[in-house]
């Protein structure tokens, strides 16, 4: 009974950290799309404006329009919400926060 008990143990680890891995792996993807899609639509953006402009200074007007940098602004919020989904459950509060916390209450007496 014990041998079977410990092969379900082990079979659970593997399948939540399979899990954890595809997680992972689904950010970083996400994040690699990010970038490339934002860098090409930036490009698209800056390239459209400066063609149409007849004055000298149309690429600096191009790269400070709201336009260029919306995408990745607004894209840029999900993903950091992604990010927090995969990584920040023990942003603030690591894995032993709360039993230390106890502890340190627990040694200093005072309530």
């Amino acid at each position: 009974m014990k041998t079977m008990e410990r092969d379900y143990t082990a079979e659970h680890k593997f399948i939540l950290a399979k899990k954890r891995v595809e997680k992972i792996k689904a950010f970083y993807i996400h994040l690699i799309v990010y970038i490339i899609v934002n860098v090409f639509i930036s490009g698209v953006i800056i390239f459209g404006l400066t063609n149409d402009a007849d004055s000298e200074g149309a690429f600096v007007d191009a790269i400070s329009h709201f336009g260029v940098y919306s995408t990745w602004l607004f894209w840029g919020i999900g993903l950091a919400f992604h990010w927090l989904g995969v990584f920040g459950s023990k942003l603030f509060f690591g894995e032993d926060w709360e039993k230390k916390q106890i502890e340190k209450y627990m040694n200093n007496h005072k309530f």
